[in-house]
């Protein structure tokens, strides 16, 4: 047996300490998981559902997995909430809090918790796949889901029609459900009174990139520089294959939402992008947040390039941290800006000169002083290693992981303003986050180096780190 096998079979007996295992990630005890799905919140608890095989490592049989946080950092794991039946599959949707009992599902006269999800019947001999739009609900705070007997709600007999995005719009008083239409490059918006009757209202798209598919619409509306009263709507679209750093990853519009039709502020040729790594998809957003929340949203941190390979057991796949988003603008317009949710830093411990484990925080800055190129190594015992800076000959951020496991180099231009460059970069076992330029730039890669590792200082130049504090963060499991 060689000594690979060795450690999983060990780490799998330990539990949510296997090699590679995220400690402030979440990732499913066992078994495969890819999107996030039906994110809300509600009385107390955030909802963290997840597409999942209940029967293997691999893609296949797909179902609502299901976790609840009091914090949105330490995840509790429970029963699959919407298993597969009748060979129809549960793919990639919203949970919405139905507190006007619309629907007519609430009882008690009390909210009930409502799952907009697409059902996917595969391809049966001459039969092609088709994709609909369907819904269960809870009374119990999500703990067990009853399906709505006349579904399909929504059923164009299409192959490809998925991910449907449901919110309350408070401008036309109406559920307003945005869902791909994949090989279109569309955008399609229905409206609803009660979640079961859909009626077209309009579509957005072919716009910025169209490579590959579109999936895992977005819609969400944030306040523009801090001012409540100056806000834009951003549409947060999912490209598989044909992202900007190759297999999937997302792109964003910015715009108006008049509860009927997305009108894009930019020229449709524009393409912006939410994050600049290779693993960051189908991140959605959380409903029914609080009003004193800022817009948080998760992804999943993979990429199907490659994600059926990853070298992790008995799990395979796990989501992002969750992100605080705001709009700010910059010289160029109005840009997505990201930050880790404030609670992550409930699991700092102490500060170190140098990390001591594979789960630690930086924050610090770069000051370039004529250098063509600085950044931090970060080295693994086993002689992989990424680099993380700044390319000023190139005007770029970017991790480097060409010497390590599913080698590419990512990058995403900044052009300095005064010479320095802020950093926060998270590191955990299998992954590194970078935030740069105070959240202007997010970078999301999956790393797979030997703990503990080695965190180096580089230039090219007469480069200097600036302010630079690091912290060792505990783990999600503890306890268990």
């Amino acid at each position: 047996m060689n000594l690979v096998k060795l450690l999983l079979m060990l780490g799998a007996a330990a539990g949510y300490n296997e090699p590679y295992r995220p400690q402030f990630h979440f990732s499913p005890q066992k078994n495969w998981t890819n999107d996030p799905n039906g994110l809300v919140y509600f009385e107390g608890e955030y909802h963290l559902f997840y597409q999942y095989n209940p029967f293997g490592d691999k893609w296949g049989h797909m179902s609502w997995g299901h976790a609840v946080s009091r914090d949105m950092v330490h995840w509790q794991e429970l029963p699959v909430a919407l298993p597969e039946e009748g060979g129809v599959m549960i793919f990639t949707g919203s949970a919405v809090v139905d507190d006007r009992n619309t629907s007519g599902f609430c009882a008690g006269g009390k909210p009930c918790m409502v799952a907009v999800y697409t059902g996917h019947t595969p391809r049966k001999g001459s039969v092609p796949a088709v994709q609909t739009q369907n819904l269960a609900f809870s009374n119990d705070r999500g703990r067990t889901w009853t399906r709505y007997s006349a579904n399909p709600v929504l059923n164009l007999n299409l192959t490809d029609f998925r991910d449907p995005d449901v919110f309350w719009s408070v401008a036309s008083r109406r559920w307003i459900m945005a869902v791909s239409l994949p090989n279109d490059h569309k955008i399609r918006f229905y409206g609803s009174p009660d979640l079961k009757k859909w009626d077209r209202l309009s579509e957005f798209g072919p716009a910025g990139t169209t490579a590959g598919q579109w999936e895992c619409p977005a819609l969400f509306q944030l306040s523009v520089d801090g001012n409540p009263s100056n806000t834009r709507w951003v549409l947060k679209v999912g490209l598989n294959p044909g992202s900007l750093q190759g297999g999937s990853g997302e792109q964003y519009f910015i715009g108006r939402f008049d509860g009927t039709q997305f009108l894009n502020d930019n020229p449709a040729s524009l393409s912006l992008w939410s994050d600049y790594g290779k693993d960051c998809y189908c991140a959605l957003t959380f409903n029914n947040l609080p009003p004193t929340q800022p817009t948080v949203m998760l992804g999943w941190m993979n990429n199907w390039q490659y994600a059926d390979k990853l070298p992790t057991g008995p799990w395979r796949g796990q989501m992002t941290i969750p992100r605080e988003l705001v709009l700010k603008t910059f010289p160029e317009g109005i840009r997505l800006v990201q930050k880790p949710a404030r609670a992550l830093t409930l699991l700092r411990g102490n500060t170190v000169g140098k990390p001591t484990t594979g789960s630690f925080e930086i924050e610090t800055a770069l000051q370039m002083n004529g250098a063509t190129e600085a950044g931090w190594k970060i080295a693994g015992r086993d002689g992989t290693y990424t680099l993380i800076g700044y390319d000023a000959v190139k005007h770029e951020v970017f991790v480097d992981r060409t010497h390590a496991p599913f080698p590419a180099r990512t990058s995403a231009p900044i052009h300095l303003t005064n010479d320095t460059l802020t950093f926060r970069i998270l590191v955990d076992r299998n992954s590194i986050e970078v935030f740069a330029a105070d959240g202007r730039v997010a970078i999301t890669n999956l790393v797979f180096s030997e703990p503990p590792p080695a965190f180096n200082f580089y230039s090219n130049g007469k480069a200097s780190q600036l302010r630079t504090t690091i912290w060792t963060l505990r783990s999600i499991w503890s306890g268990r």
